[in-house]
């Protein structure tokens, strides 16, 4: 008997090692096959686009042998197969080509613009989960009341109004009017060239070094347009809630907890809305990954130096290398969080844990 746990013990962890390993390719299998689809689609946009990028590069003047040697410079002149591997070739050693409209590297640009969009959508995540999830909370334990109503009214608003058209009505009350923030734009022309950037976000710069008069310059151009984005951050996160804590409230757990006597705040904010944060936190980070990705048109209106603003420019000047540059860093970013929140769920959810 001794025996036989003995070795029924070996084979049992051989088994887990064998599920845990398995699990990692899959998991591996999935990012590169992702990705992959990510580099595809990114070249042959490159390719559909009516932009020829020698023309971009050298001009519409440009002679026919200039242009024919460019072209074969570039690998244009080979099989699309060819041009594909050099690109996946050009994009895994980190090469992101060269921006025509300001001559430096993508890669470069990116490292400069990026943090400005990473902190805008960083505002507006903590916004929209700080005032979300209390709402969504209300709504479901307060189902079919007013509260529920307005809760539910204020996430579809969110959902129907072009974020351009609110971003606009912001500046003409808010800026216009009020003078409660700042002129678009990410810092004040005074502090501009006085600051020194740290990390590329602004208001934990300021912070760190003490600067609170930069901080609050900062802190006055970003919250507008943060909060903009944590608005409809908070529509998706409160329905989300709402829906969430409804099912758990339906739970035996909850019946059993009530009759046990325990009171009604433990009982929903101790229980069940602990349980409700496990698909919860999948909810936050698609939200955070749906900022990054998705606020261009807020960048535009508040002039907002971020990446959006840069590919918008780019794209306006027919530079296809910053702007594919800049859509694959979205498209990898996005990848990114999507496997991110997936490691997360199953962190969080033994049942979905491998035995």
């Amino acid at each position: 008997m001794a025996m036989a746990g003995t070795v029924q013990a070996p084979r049992s962890s051989q088994a887990r090692a064998r599920a845990w390993l398995l699990g990692f390719l899959r998991f591996a299998t999935v990012i590169v096959t992702t990705y992959l689809g990510l580099l595809a689609v990114t070249f042959f946009i490159g390719r559909v686009i009516p932009i020829d990028p020698v023309l971009a590069v050298l001009g519409d003047h440009a002679s026919a042998s200039a242009i024919a040697q460019a072209r074969r410079e570039m690998g244009l002149d080979l099989p699309l197969w060819q041009q594909f591997l050099l690109y996946l070739r050009q994009v895994l050693s980190g090469d992101l080509g060269t921006s025509v409209l300001t001559t430096n590297p993508v890669t470069t640009d990116i490292v400069r613009v990026f943090p400005a969009t990473l902190e805008l959508a960083t505002f507006g995540t903590i916004v929209g989960v700080a005032i979300g999830i209390p709402l969504g909370v209300l709504a479901a334990v307060r189902r079919g009341s007013l509260a529920d109503q307005v809760v539910r009214l204020v996430g579809l608003a969110g959902y129907s109004i072009p974020i351009f058209w609110l971003a606009l009505v912001g500046l003409l009350f808010f800026y216009a009017r009020l003078r409660w923030v700042a002129f678009p734009g990410r810092i004040d022309v005074a502090y501009e060239y006085t600051f020194t950037p740290i990390t590329g976000l602004y208001l934990v710069d300021a912070v760190i070094q003490g600067q609170w008069d930069v901080a609050w310059d900062v802190f006055r151009h970003i919250v507008l347009p943060g909060c903009l984005l944590g608005y409809f951050s908070l529509a998706y996160v409160s329905r989300m809630t709402r829906s969430f804590m409804l099912n758990e409230l339906g739970q035996e757990y909850i019946v059993a907890a009530r009759a046990k006597g325990l009171a009604e705040r433990r009982v929903i904010w101790r229980h069940a809305l602990r349980n409700a944060a496990v698909p919860l936190v999948t909810v936050v980070v698609l939200s955070y990954a749906s900022l990054l990705e998705g606020s261009v048109l807020t960048e535009i209106v508040f002039s907002w130096p971020g990446i959006g603003s840069y590919i918008t420019n780019a794209l306006q000047n027919a530079d296809m290398s910053a702007v594919l540059g800049g859509t694959l860093i979205i498209g990898s970013v996005f990848i990114a969080l999507n496997l991110l929140s997936d490691v997360l769920y199953r962190a969080l959810d033994p049942r979905t844990r491998v035995r």
